[in-house]
């Protein structure tokens, strides 16, 4: 099985970012990756380089990512 990993974008509420993290999922957030303020693009850069996918309640990201 693989393990999927996460990045969270300024969206998602932190009680979210500390369910999945209890039940040992990883995530990491905008701010933990000083991405506050960053575009989009730019948002899924770090995720692609990282093998993450974005986690986000954003339309803006389905239009970019189309």
């Amino acid at each position: 099985m693989t393990d999927i990993r996460y990045y969270t974008d300024e969206h998602v509420a932190n009680a979210v970012i500390r369910g999945l993290r209890q039940r040992s999922i990883d995530v990491l957030s905008v701010p933990e990756a000083a991405m506050l303020g960053a575009s989009d693009a730019a948002h899924l850069a770090l995720a692609h380089a990282q093998g993450r996918v974005v986690f986000t309640q954003d339309a803006d990201f389905l239009r970019l990512a189309a």
